[in-house]
């Protein structure tokens, strides 16, 4: 990636652009969100961005009618801020926004839509199946392709809400009959054992991929934001074609599902078979102190501040793109 600052330097002054930063929202995920509003917005206003901060819901839209507002940066999680519905009214609304349009954000939210599409593509993903509350029975079984152990988590959730590890028929039941109650569906999917992985997206180039090492059994929310024992490797024991492969595979999933200006990709790696497998697209990861995206950023040689300015020019380029571009003629 290039290291001039390019976003910085070539968009509008930062002391010109008035950014309003939504974080909160009504996710699971709240709490990491305003961790990571937190960072943002202190990152852009050491820019010099002028920065409004504010919490939003589907009941409490008031922080989109702030005046005056050049970009919205909505450093949200989960339902309602990553899946869609919020990116479908700012675009309604005719606002500029840092991330992923409301397209891309909703097939990507919806982990089964994104799996499907990942496979369109021939895009490498473990088998997986959903399961619905009013269809699920005590004798539940996962079809074959899956066994044990096997991973249930929630079809549309991040930071790895409700997910669960579960090495037998008892567990994975167990685990089901408590999650649908809150979720309604719950993705099953096969267990990949080995290396796990990360690749940051910026514009659609990569950043250096991250290799996951949580002390607990996986890399679940305590291990994300909380614990600081887990390991965060750059340099990765795997063989140089696989490494390159895990890249090409992020980047094309990305392109895959219309992603801009950022996402995550999470990929583990078959230990005995050594082959990459896709495991979801995050459109709005996190930018706390223990995010990955922000790690793999400084080690490409891109600070935070200066990563958060980026994306705040991409948004700003990207709309004036989109308005020098002649209407297309109607029929």
């Amino acid at each position: 990636m290039d290291d001039s600052s390019s976003a910085l330097k070539g968009g509008r002054n930062p002391q010109s652009v008035h950014v309003t930063l939504l974080a909160g929202g009504i996710s699971a995920e709240r709490d990491v969100s305003l961790q990571t509003g937190d960072q943002i917005a202190a990152a852009l206003e050491r820019c010099g961005y002028r920065v409004f901060k504010s919490d939003i819901s589907p009941d409490d839209l008031s922080a989109l009618d702030h005046r005056p507002c050049d970009v919205v940066f909505p450093a949200l999680h989960g339902t309602f801020g990553e899946d869609g519905q919020l990116q479908k009214i700012l675009e309604d609304r005719g606002l500029t926004f840092v991330g992923s349009g409301s397209q891309a954000s909703k097939l990507a939210m919806d982990k089964a839509a994104a799996k499907s599409c990942l496979l369109e593509q021939n895009i490498a993903t473990p088998p997986w199946q959903v399961v619905y509350a009013h269809k699920f029975k005590d004798s539940w079984t996962p079809i074959s392709g899956i066994g044990y152990p096997c991973v249930i988590k929630p079809v549309s959730e991040g930071s790895s809400v409700d997910c669960a590890i579960c090495a037998s028929a008892a567990s994975a039941r167990e685990h089901l009959a408590q999650s649908l109650a809150r979720h309604g569906a719950m993705l099953v999917e096969k267990c990949i054992v080995g290396p796990e992985l990360t690749v940051g997206v910026i514009d659609g180039q990569a950043l250096p991929t991250l290799q996951i090492r949580p002390r607990s059994e996986f890399y679940d929310y305590q291990a994300k934001y909380v614990r600081d024992d887990t390991e965060y490797l750059f340099d990765i024991a795997l063989p140089a074609k696989t490494l390159e492969a895990v890249t090409r595979m992020a980047l094309e999933a990305c392109l895959a599902m219309g992603v801009r200006h950022l996402a995550r990709v999470d990929i583990m790696v078959d230990g005995h078979l050594g082959e990459p497998f896709v495991l979801e697209v995050n459109t709005m990861p996190g930018f706390t102190t223990h995010s990955l995206v922000p790690k793999a950023a400084a080690r490409a040689g891109i600070g935070f501040d200066e990563l958060c300015g980026r994306l705040v020019n991409m948004a700003i380029r990207d709309r004036a793109a989109a308005e020098r571009r002649p209407e297309t003629p109607l029929a």
